[in-house]
């Protein structure tokens, strides 16, 4: 064999090698990731009155199948010695047929019932008095549809995460200055800390928390564009240690596998909606008043949402 020949075969396979080197590497190291964040809910206990926890039906679902779901991402603001509070809730309508997500808020202020507690609260209390299980079936009587899956993340970690990103892009509406930051209007580029001022700040934007929300969203999404761009090795596994000391979540490890080989491909649109209401002093404190009727709308949205399309 010519010498040029045996050095390209050499050259060729030390190339295949380091890739599937790599291959296995990324593998072992996102599952062992998974594994670690991976926190099964449990079933609420009543801890005050009789009131009794109201189940919708969520639970996982057959991802071979693409099969619709319901996510509800938690942000929380915890630090040491402190319970928190999930001051970000997020849902997400996940349909694959139809290759869109349905996004929305839940605004933090919301007065609701607060299933398992026997009380009538701002939604964003139920994680302290509960935690996630609390919080996931305060929202499915809210919404009164079943929530499958959820993501709990340390709000001071997503700061974090999007560093490692690079930043996130955003459009501004107009200019506003909060916890330090200046905020011009129009596009911006930001880093960790600036993205998590830009995406608290509500008492200056006129729309409130509508304004906050949208701005979360907006955050949100940009984030997860950019994860999914990320090819650098170095660079993933940083990401995969900040999720691992961050985040948590009853998706499997398998489930993960699933959703990247039969829905990530068919996704490609982000729809959103609101949740209409108004403010209310009640005993001279803020709620966030929602009526049954714009209960009944988003909940018929998100069931509309998460039917199969005929001819997918």
């Amino acid at each position: 064999m010519k010498r040029w020949m045996k050095i390209t075969l050499i050259v060729l396979s030390l190339f295949i090698s380091i890739i599937v080197g790599v291959g296995i590497y990324l593998y072992e190291s996102v599952k062992s990731t998974v594994n670690a964040i991976y926190e099964p809910r449990e079933p609420v206990m009543p801890v005050i009155t009789s009131t009794e926890p109201k189940s919708k039906g969520g639970g996982p679902v057959k991802m071979d199948e693409k099969e619709p779901y319901t996510v509800l991402v938690l942000g929380v603001d915890q630090r040491k010695g402190d319970v928190g509070r999930s001051d970000t809730m997020i849902v997400l309508s996940v349909n694959p047929s139809k290759g869109s997500i349905l996004m929305f808020n839940i605004p933090r202020d919301t007065r609701t019932e607060i299933i398992g507690h026997g009380t009538t609260d701002k939604i964003n209390h139920a994680y302290a008095f509960g935690g996630v299980n609390m919080s996931i079936q305060t929202a499915e009587n809210l919404l009164d549809i079943p929530i499958n899956y959820y993501i709990k993340v340390n709000m001071e970690g997503f700061s974090r995460m999007i560093d490692l990103l690079g930043g996130v892009e955003v459009k501004n509406q107009f200019s506003f200055k909060y916890e330090g930051y200046e905020f011009t209007e129009g596009h911006l580029k930001l880093n960790g800390a600036e993205a998590l001022a830009y995406s608290r700040m509500r008492y200056d934007d006129p729309r409130g928390d509508f304004g906050r929300n949208a701005r979360q969203r907006e955050v949100l999404t940009q984030t997860i564009k950019n994860a999914l761009q990320v090819s650098n090795i170095v660079r993933i596994q940083s990401m995969l240690d900040e999720v691992g000391n961050n985040a948590k979540t009853d998706i499997t490890f398998d489930e993960m596998k699933k959703f990247i080989v039969n829905y990530r491909s068919d996704l490609n649109k982000i729809e959103t909606l609101e949740l209409i209401g108004q403010g209310k002093k009640i005993n001279g404190i803020y709620y966030y008043m929602i009526e049954d009727t714009e209960k009944e709308r988003v909940h018929s949205l998100i069931r509309e949402h998460l039917q199969k399309a005929e001819n997918p």
